[in-house]
């Protein structure tokens, strides 16, 4: 086969890996589930977690050694029916893991947990630890006021991938596996 025949076979080959790969990570749609609004003696605590976060393909680039991470939106507002909401709280929280094949551990990082970054040997455990936030502060309780209604807004993101400059046109695929959840509600009176 000619020069000109391997690059037509060659193209056609990268456009088939295209389709099935975004086929794939849109065959499986994230959202946020056990969405828990609860409350301290002094704070406003939120508990959630992302179903779905994590495709077949995603999976192996974890495995790889390719950094992912989740970032997490959590807003809460004083609805009022007359003007506009009142922002009370708007947090950003990132989780990121990151394989280390010499050691075989996942190091998963999250930006509100004191404790991070958590090793774990097990790709699940570390799995369930990207795809779940316990007993986030959202605001402490004086800043609320009793009998007035308030809304949690929360949605999650998988970041986009940062890759060496020179790996970029080797796996520019990679940023097919951006997944977006809509945004969850929860009313509730204080």
């Amino acid at each position: 086969m000619n020069r000109s025949g391997q690059r037509v076979t060659g193209f056609f080959v990268l456009v088939v890996l295209l389709l099935s790969v975004n086929g794939a990570a849109m065959a499986k749609d994230a959202t946020l589930t056990n969405i828990i609004v609860t409350n301290t003696r002094d704070d406003l605590l939120v508990y959630l977690s992302v179903d779905g976060a994590f495709t077949p393909k995603m999976e192996d680039a974890v495995k790889n050694g390719v950094p992912a991470s989740f970032t997490f939106f959590v807003n809460l507002y004083r609805t009022r029916s007359m003007w506009l909401d009142k922002e009370m709280a708007d947090l950003t929280i990132t989780h990121t893991i990151k394989y280390n094949s010499l050691k075989k551990e996942y190091a998963v990082s999250r930006s509100w947990d004191s404790n991070s970054p958590v090793i774990l040997q097990s790709f699940d455990a570390a799995k369930k630890l990207m795809t779940e936030i316990d007993s986030l502060k959202v605001i402490p309780l004086g800043m609320l006021e009793r009998g007035k209604q308030y809304q949690i807004q929360a949605k999650a993101k998988l970041s986009r991938v940062t890759l060496p400059y020179y790996l970029h046109y080797v796996l520019f695929f990679l940023s097919l596996w951006d997944f977006e959840t809509d945004w969850y509600t929860i009313d509730f009176i204080y």
